[in-house]
């Protein structure tokens, strides 16, 4: 027999039952869909996640801590043959910082990759205006180096207020739900307390939504010289450099190579927001997982239909094999059946899931801030690899499922059938 002999036997088989035919492949159809749009979810929520993290935070940041110890001059040439060491065996709550910034910022500019430098001092304060208080984090910078580093420029409510900063040396410029909650509007007077309690009237010149929830309820941007008067610093003092470069994905590379040039900790911003992108990870990979499921339950649909044309075709099957129609003929014809259901499945199931992509993709809804990100919409990532990976597991599951069905198909022998003793 040809493969055209085949493939007729299977569709006659298919087409004689056309009701279950039809469910088998609208149950191959909905797998395909679901799972399609399952990724193109799954992909454009982490994907949301990225871009907002490379929007909102630098893509290389300079700590304070050291990887290379500072050993004082003095220590060394007074004897041969010895070396002093001195051990820290007093504690302070003074902040770990980076003394003489501006010899490190001299150190990392000569790299090519490097566009923007921002020296930054943070605090932790609490904001009062008249009767409402809460804690924020204030980050006190130089307004036009900050403006290109984490994208604050573009998330600027006020498009004038990091400039509107820079000349106002008591300025703050607020995250859009801190300034909510303190009700503060454009220009009002509302006061930083720090912890020993000193208090700092600064004038509201701003606000920024980043879309980070967390960041929008806690982060202010005040004026670099004032955050180093709040945490008692000199001039020449910060708590850490941002970067930003111009190829996000040398972030890795190029913070082993700027550590290694400073003796700072650097890290990129992959490395500093790894739990979060973990998270997603395995968020999307769980659902994946568990939606592929609904493959298995089509695939137990075709086994379903495959065995009862087998118990159906019994007759057929004993007539052929007495013919001289040999068993890999017979495998053959039933897995065609699989294959063919499987196929009609996952080629009509892949433009519907293309079509609730595009679908989901355009609902809009109103910016809700319950979870970790402030947005409008479902970002959708749809790939043709998604669609491709999509019909090869369709028509996988569908053929192996028919593997069972095939092979209790070539086990009858045909005298037992013609005797009436199978079937």
């Amino acid at each position: 027999m040809t493969f055209l002999d085949h493939l007729r036997f299977a569709w006659v088989h298919l087409r004689e039952r056309k009701r279950q035919t039809f469910l088998t492949v609208l149950g191959v159809a909905v797998g395909s869909a679901m799972m399609i749009t399952t990724i193109a979810v799954a992909r454009g929520s982490s994907m949301n996640v990225f871009l907002r993290l490379i929007d909102v935070a630098p893509h290389i940041t300079i700590g304070a801590d050291r990887v290379v110890a500072e050993v004082p001059d003095n220590l060394f040439g007074i004897m041969q043959g010895r070396t002093a060491f001195v051990r820290k065996n007093v504690t302070t709550d003074r902040k770990v910082v980076i003394k003489n910034y501006s010899r490190v910022v001299s150190t990392v500019s000569p790299i090519r990759e490097v566009v923007d430098i921002s020296p930054y001092v943070t605090s932790k304060l609490l904001a009062r205006n008249k009767n409402r208080f809460t804690p924020c984090f204030a980050k006190g910078v130089v307004p036009l180096l900050e403006g290109g580093i984490a994208g604050l420029k573009k998330n600027l409510l006020e498009p004038e207020a990091l400039s509107e900063l820079a000349w106002t040396p008591n300025g703050i410029l607020l995250g859009s739900m801190l300034a909510d909650k303190l009700k503060a509007g454009h220009r009002d007077v509302i006061m930083l307390v720090d912890k020993d309690g000193h208090e700092y009237p600064v004038v509201v010149v701003g606000r920024f939504r980043s879309g980070f929830n967390a960041k929008d309820e806690k982060e202010a941007y005040v004026n670099l010289p004032l955050a180093q008067r709040m945490e008692s610093l000199s001039s020449n003092t910060v708590t850490g450099i941002g970067l930003r470069i111009a190829d996000i994905d040398q972030a890795d590379f190029l913070a082993a190579k700027i550590q290694k040039l400073t003796g700072y900790e650097t890290k990129s911003w992959s490395e500093s927001n790894r739990n979060v992108i973990d998270f997603y990870n395995r968020n999307g990979l769980i659902t994946l997982v568990l939606v592929s499921f609904v493959f298995v339950v089509a695939g137990l649909g075709v086994s379903s239909v495959m065995t009862t044309v087998v118990l159906q075709k019994v007759k057929d099957i004993a007539i052929l094999r007495s013919m001289g129609v040999q068993r890999g003929s017979i495998t053959r014809i039933f897995m065609l059946e699989g294959l063919i259901i499987g196929t009609i499945g996952v080629l009509f199931g892949s433009p519907v899931g293309h079509l609730i992509c595009s679908i989901i993709g355009g609902i809009r809804f109103a910016p809700s801030s319950a979870g970790v990100i402030s947005s409008d919409r479902l970002l959708i990532a749809e790939t043709p690899d998604a669609h491709l990976i999509v019909i090869g597991f369709g028509i996988l599951i569908a053929v192996v499922s028919s593997v069972g069905p095939a092979r209790r198909a070539t086990s009858y022998l045909p005298v037992q059938v013609l005797r009436g003793e199978v079937g």
